[in-house]
């Protein structure tokens, strides 16, 4: 029998990263081919089920109850489709040495005893909870499940360490209580295993990003008055699912006088001659998420929006020189302006503009980096992270900025860029 079909026999070798650093990062065709080593999923899910063992392992928890659809997927490789993402009606069990349990949707148990090969298909179970409250608590599924949980737990050993919850419901945190059990945080033992990318999930972090590259080439073909928002949005969403996006998570689309203060959404603005406009594509690959920041102007620039740009372009320059292996986060975030440099009161009224932010099954990992958190407590960058810096400058006409978001990969030297769309001087689309 293979490995792959044994997910409770991992060896040392299966904490291997196997990065290969020579040359440029690979962005794979999105095939399975005979003639390339492109993605090995096998190898993928026996990384992350043995990084998450080895983080269980040097916390004091015995056992992970996980609820967050990012951290399941990180254990078990299984998905049902962005629309479970808020339901909360999967969990799923790591205890000890033991193969993961996932209670699944209805059918979807099932299928994965079926096809997948990589489970337990005893520990594939059909099972539901709260569903953000929909199902209420007295009609008393919680506390079946906490008590088939708590035998589990009894079962393997570890009934008298805690159990590490990464989210629930309210209801459930008391049925799990009432059970005897003993919960903790985590959430923060998953983003432990979570942090370091092996050589898979970065090639898929990168064909993610290349995705996005042609987004951009798009945008920058569409750009002109005449078209709003919205619509660039619209064609977004559709060339990204063609490419063979499994979520479209958000697209900002932010221009004109809605540049200053940035809005976080779009609109059915009409972009007009002369606009300043910045967009971010946040999508995934088969899970791996992008955060890719590009400013463009409509036709032509003025002075002010050109100064507003090249000093975004130098703050985030200057936060990519520093990234490499030792480095910890608040050196990064010392060379962004402080919040009142730039026009704003303070660092927590600033936060996410001059920002660092994880990459993977989730938009937001490890390590955060900003001025409002890094300098008190920062983290140290180590070789496999994976992460967006993005940095934002109003401009002195008091409505334009600018924006760039670029994704960066550490290596055992330093750092390679892989959101690759030209951002080096301001992109003037459909130039006059």
């Amino acid at each position: 029998m293979s490995r792959a079909l044994m997910p409770n026999l991992l060896t040392p070798q299966d904490l291997e990263p196997n990065w290969r650093w020579e040359g440029r990062l690979p962005a794979w065709g999105h095939t399975s081919v005979d003639f390339e080593r492109r993605i090995d999923h096998d190898r993928l899910r026996r990384y992350r089920l043995a990084r998450t063992r080895q983080a269980l392992q040097a916390s004091k928890a015995g056992t992970l109850l996980l609820f967050d659809v990012n951290n399941i997927r990180y254990v078990s490789a299984t998905k049902i489709g962005e629309w479970e993402r808020d339901k909360m009606c999967r969990f799923c069990l790591l205890t000890g040495d033991d193969a993961p349990y996932v209670w699944d949707f209805g059918s979807a148990a099932m299928h994965h005893k079926k096809f997948s090969d990589w489970l337990v298909p005893d520990h594939c179970r059909a099972g539901v909870v709260g569903m953000r409250g929909t199902i209420p608590p007295e009609f008393g599924l919680m506390r079946k499940y906490a008590k088939e949980i708590a035998g589990l737990i009894r079962d393997a050993g570890m009934g008298d360490m805690p159990v590490g919850v990464d989210y629930a419901e309210t209801a459930m945190f008391h049925a799990l209580a009432a059970e005897g059990l003993n919960v903790v945080d985590g959430q923060q033992i998953m983003l432990a295993a979570r942090e370091i990318k092996n050589w898979d999930e970065i090639q898929l972090l990168t064909q993610a990003a290349a995705m996005v590259d042609g987004v951009y080439h798009m945008i920058y073909e569409e750009l002109k008055p005449g078209i709003r928002e919205n619509d660039i949005v619209a064609l977004s969403n559709k060339m990204l699912y063609e490419m063979g996006s499994d979520d479209v998570e958000a697209i900002n689309a932010i221009s004109g006088e809605r540049c200053n203060p940035h809005p976080h959404n779009f609109t059915d603005r009409y972009f007009r001659p002369g606009d300043q406009a910045f967009f971010d594509i946040l999508q995934s690959y088969q899970g791996y998420r992008t955060c890719y920041y590009r400013t463009f102007n409509i036709g032509r620039s003025t002075p002010s929006q050109n100064d507003a740009y090249v000093k975004a372009r130098e703050w985030i320059d200057a936060s990519i020189a520093m990234i490499k292996p030792g480095v910890s986060t608040d050196k990064v975030a010392a060379v962004w302006p402080k919040a009142e440099e730039f026009g704003f009161p303070d660092e927590d009224t600033a936060f996410g503009l001059q920002f660092g932010h994880g990459l993977g099954l989730a938009l937001h990992e490890r390590p955060i980096i900003s001025r409002a958190i890094s300098m008190d407590h920062p983290m140290e960058i180590k070789t496999g992270m994976v992460f967006a810096l993005e940095t934002y400058c109003p401009a002195s006409d008091g409505y334009s900025a600018a924006r760039i978001e670029e994704e960066v990969v550490v290596t055992e030297t330093g750092c390679e860029v892989i959101s690759l769309f030209p951002a080096e001087e301001l992109p003037i689309a459909n130039r006059y």
